[in-house]
């Protein structure tokens, strides 16, 4: 048995992957499976178990994934966006350095006890926090997959492996590269235990029920299968879900938070800071419905919040106390306000300070309360689990090494 953060997991004893689906809000699946694009996740749900679960809010990716490989919400592993103000240098930075990780992983206690592990995820941003203090194993990144090396990544040569080239960041084939790899790991017996983590490129620009959308996941489907058909153990999730975040006119429905408190209380005096930006923002130009909000000294947090909550497009704004206790948070990483847009709503900076001429589709983007439902899916009986419990996507490995048979 292993306890890491106050959880406990059996060792497994059967080849076992968790899958982390970026962007995938349920209808995807349901869609797909009712016009026949997956076949196997059709078989897989009348044989095994399928759960709609919560995510963590905010609904982004670094904050999910973290929280899925360590079992915790942010409050106790620390990372709580893609991006954050570093209070203690007074500079906004990307999240990606271990040093914010508060918490273990399962994936790392896992190759402590002898199980070979692989972790493949397809943007670099994620490898060396999803990896973190994995002392054997492979860890990779389908962006960065022509750069491998044993010492840094625990495998060389993965282009040969997987026979594909390396993909472009912003292409279905960067998720593909991910499966692809497992089910080459698997049939060369590299590994049995996976977490493989994919891109929302595809999300972000097709609706469910799409002919973008069903092609990704007719490919996704057909990958599953055939470790499904080596005796694989698969759980299913997401790190949030996905919707149009557009006005009538189609437009990208933006309320501006930065200009908003310049004219309220002053030109730069407020620092919002948008923690879903990354190095990748051509397809949601760094708009999505969670912001949190830094307020200088003798501004009244309970007065900017009640003014705040009249801004048509505002599903909640919290104070730092209250986001952190309701989104199980980390109080010393967020704001003095933590704001929510509504469903179709989302939330930049200035107007001036956001590129969308990038943006070739619909917005479509996360980051609300209206983007945490995510599937839960097992392609195994779940003997003795209470079904009336609260799921978080933060059990598939719960489910998958304490209750799959």
């Amino acid at each position: 048995m292993l306890d890491i953060n106050h959880r406990t997991y059996k060792i497994p004893t059967h080849p076992t992957v968790v899958v982390c689906v970026d962007g995938c809000e349920p209808d995807y699946l349901g869609q797909a499976v009712a016009t026949g694009q997956m076949p196997w996740l059709k078989k897989a749900l009348a044989t095994g178990v399928g759960l709609v679960a919560e995510c963590v809010v905010p609904t982004f990716t670094n904050p999910n994934n973290l929280s899925i490989v360590t079992g915790v919400p942010p409050s106790v592993h620390g990372i709580c966006g893609n991006y954050l103000f570093d209070t203690s240098t007074g500079t906004e930075v990307m999240m990606n350095d271990v040093k914010w990780l508060r918490a273990p992983t399962l994936l790392a206690a896992l190759a402590d006890a002898g199980k070979r592990v692989a972790v493949v995820t397809a943007k670099d941003k994620l490898r060396k926090l999803l990896g973190h203090k994995m002392k054997t194993g492979i860890c990779f990144s389908s962006e960065k997959s022509d750069q491998v090396s044993l010492e840094e990544n625990g495998i060389t040569n993965v282009l040969n492996l997987v026979d594909m080239p390396v993909p472009d960041v912003y292409s279905a084939e960067l998720s593909e590269f991910v499966f692809a790899a497992g089910v080459k790991l698997a049939e060369t017996k590299q590994a049995d235990v996976m977490y493989l983590s994919t891109t929302d490129y595809i999300q972000h620009k097709h609706a469910p029920g799409t002919e973008g959308a069903n092609a990704f996941y007719r490919m996704m489907d057909k990958y599953l299968g055939r470790l499904d058909a080596m005796g694989w153990v698969i759980v299913l999730t997401a790190d949030h879900g996905m919707n149009a975040k557009i006005g009538m006119d189609g437009q990208p429905d933006v309320i501006y938070l930065q200009d908003w408190f310049d004219t309220i209380i002053g030109a730069g005096r407020a620092r919002v800071i948008l923690p879903i930006t990354d190095p990748y923002v051509v397809h949601h130009g760094a708009l999505g419905s969670f912001a949190t909000v830094y307020l200088p000294e003798g501004v009244s947090a309970s007065e900017i919040q009640r003014q705040l909550s009249a801004v048509k497009g505002m599903e909640l704004v919290l104070t730092r106390e209250q986001a952190a206790a309701r989104f199980e948070l980390p109080a010393d990483r967020i704001g003095d306000l933590v704001v929510v847009s509504e469903r179709s709503k989302v939330i930049g900076t200035s107007a001036a300070r956001h590129d969308l001429t990038g943006l070739d589709a619909p917005l479509r983007s996360h980051g609300g309360v209206t983007e945490q439902r995510v599937p839960l899916i097992v392609n195994r009986q779940l003997p003795g689990l209470d079904h009336s419990r609260r799921f978080r996507n933060f059990d598939a490995f719960d489910l998958a090494l304490n209750y799959a048979q």
